[in-house]
């Protein structure tokens, strides 16, 4: 008997027996599944804040949409069908690529249910639709490394006016020193500044954390507006209005909206904060070299990427040679550079940023 005729065999058997091949599944995946408005609730719980705030949007869609039907109605197709309308009725705003971005979400956001569904055993991996739709093609970045001149307008313009010039400054030096991200500064705590060792601990997306030198310049800067905006704890937030409060994301959307009309070519390009951040990357690459620019981002070391050679296990930059590299940036010796640094161009990247 041939593989055919085994199934067809099988087939006879099951449906003399009365039972249907769903029904052969394990108990946990053959009964019903909930629907989206009842799973959804259950995961938003489950995720992490960083997540919740990116996915909550489409969440909400799919439960306008599809409130009472089961995770296990919908099609690749009808996902797809959906994903396109996100990104035909996505807002235009500045740097606005044509909606691909919302549709990169959605796509993501659904995935991110149906593989609880799956973990959780509500699903089997065949009923796992979301993960057969592609996600858009992501176009290259229009980020880049801004120009001396640029930065050095850039900076200018956030310590004169405003509400906080004193803040806004020193959210500048603060990203230009450390290309943290901004949910890297709005974490900081008052615990996490090492005064000592010229250090101050980020903790940004995916969970990752390190230890980032500071200029003894940043350092103190920080320290004073800890001590000028009221004493709120160890734990509390470094990055307080005058009255106490802790910023938010906004701050950055309004500092950049004052800058952009003073300098309209920041509203025209989209530059932001990420900007920054590429900026000093990059100095950092062309003059210290890959591995510390990696390490002075935060990002994952290569040795631990699929594919990357063994190599990059011996290539990994050390805290000291992170420093060296700031020190180099800033002008400044830093406690854990004990050696005079090279007078490098640094291309007005701290020098304009006065906290």
């Amino acid at each position: 008997m041939d593989g055919a005729d085994r199934i067809t065999a099988a087939r006879l058997v099951v449906a003399s027996l009365g039972v249907a091949p769903a029904d052969l599944l394990e108990p946990s995946l053959a009964g019903s599944a909930p629907t989206f408005a009842e799973y959804i609730a259950k995961v938003e719980r489950a995720v992490s804040p960083g997540a919740r705030r990116t996915y909550q949007p489409y969440w909400r869609l799919l439960e306008r949409v599809w409130s009472g039907r089961r995770l296990t109605d919908p099609t690749p197709t009808e996902i797809k069908e959906l994903a396109n309308h996100v990104q035909s009725a996505a807002l235009v705003r500045r740097g606005s690529r044509g909606g691909r971005s919302a549709a990169e979400h959605f796509i993501a956001a659904t995935r991110c249910l149906y593989r609880h569904a799956e973990i959780d055993r509500i699903i089997s991996g065949e009923q796992n639709v979301a993960r057969d739709v592609a996600k858009p093609v992501r176009l290259p970045s229009l980020r880049r490394a801004l120009t001396p001149g640029q930065l050095a307008a850039v900076t200018a313009a956030a310590a004169s006016g405003g509400t906080d010039p004193q803040l806004d400054s020193l959210l500048l030096r603060l990203h230009a020193e450390t290309a943290c991200r901004r949910g890297g500064a709005l974490g900081i705590r008052s615990q996490d500044l090492d005064p000592d060792q010229c250090l101050v601990f980020l903790r940004e997306k995916a969970g990752t954390s390190r230890w980032q030198p500071v200029s003894p310049t940043l350092m103190q800067a920080m320290i004073v507006l800890e001590r000028q905006r009221g004493p709120a704890g160890p734990a509390a937030q470094l990055l307080r209005y005058r009255n106490g409060r802790p910023i938010t994301r906004r701050r950055y959307d309004s500092l950049w909206s004052r800058i952009g009309r003073v300098h309209p070519w920041v509203t025209r390009q989209g530059i932001s904060t990420h900007w920054i951040r590429h900026t000093t990357l990059t100095w950092v690459e062309r003059n210290f070299g890959y591995a510390i620019a990696e390490a002075y981002a935060g990002h994952t070391p290569r040795a631990t990427v699929p594919h990357a050679t063994s190599t990059a296990t011996y290539v990994k930059a050390t805290l000291c040679e992170v420093a060296t590299a700031l020190a180099a940036l800033t002008g400044e010796q830093h406690p854990l550079v004990r050696v005079t640094t090279p007078d490098l161009d640094r291309s007005s990247l701290t020098d304009t940023v006065n906290p």
